[in-house]
């Protein structure tokens, strides 16, 4: 009767079941085991990490793949994002894997050629310094592009510490550092 109803048999129901609550436990053991940066802010790898993982998920659950060869390929994932993980802390890698920070207002001032390359627009800067609670645009002191996507507002009083901007891209126009 539900081979007539849905198309497919019983057992075929069942072991897509039993698959899909298999990767599902082993996504969670995963990613516990590989920390909470799974589920940080993401960064393009993190991204791609996700992706792959949910396309792993969809197929070990509809496909005739087992459940352990899915299990299998998550690990493998899983591995990868730890070991990647690790080598972000050399520089070179860190370089090929993220992006770099990028700053998009400094001192007060948009940089329209940065927002460009980035795809921000004046409104997305608007509305993140609305939400800093900026009041004027000339107490801005930098405005920064996460690798994460999220804006960073840096305003008020007081000198920056210019250390905070090392790995920032253009951070040289801050403090009338030129265009």
């Amino acid at each position: 009767m539900l081979e007539s109803l849905f198309g497919v048999p019983f057992d075929g129901l069942l072991l897509i079941l039993v698959s899909t609550v298999g990767v599902f436990a082993t996504v969670i053991t995963y990613t516990r085991i590989a920390g909470l940066r799974s589920f940080s802010k993401m960064s393009s790898f993190d991204f791609v990490m996700t992706v792959a993982v949910g396309s792993l998920v969809a197929t070990v659950a509809v496909s005739r793949s087992s459940l352990l060869e899915g299990m299998t390929a998550l690990a493998a994932l899983y591995l990868l994002q730890v070991a990647i993980a690790l080598l972000r802390r050399f520089s070179p890698f860190k370089q090929a894997v993220d992006n770099k920070p990028l700053l998009l207002m400094a001192d007060g001032t948009m940089l329209r050629d940065n927002m460009r390359r980035s795809r921000v627009t004046e409104d997305d800067v608007k509305s993140k310094l609305r939400s800093a609670n900026v009041r004027n645009l000339d107490s801005v002191r930098a405005v920064v592009l996460e690798t994460t996507g999220d804006i960073s507002v840096l305003h008020g009083p007081g000198e920056l510490d210019l250390s905070l901007f090392e790995d920032v891209r253009d951070a040289r126009r801050i403090g009338g550092g030129g265009a």
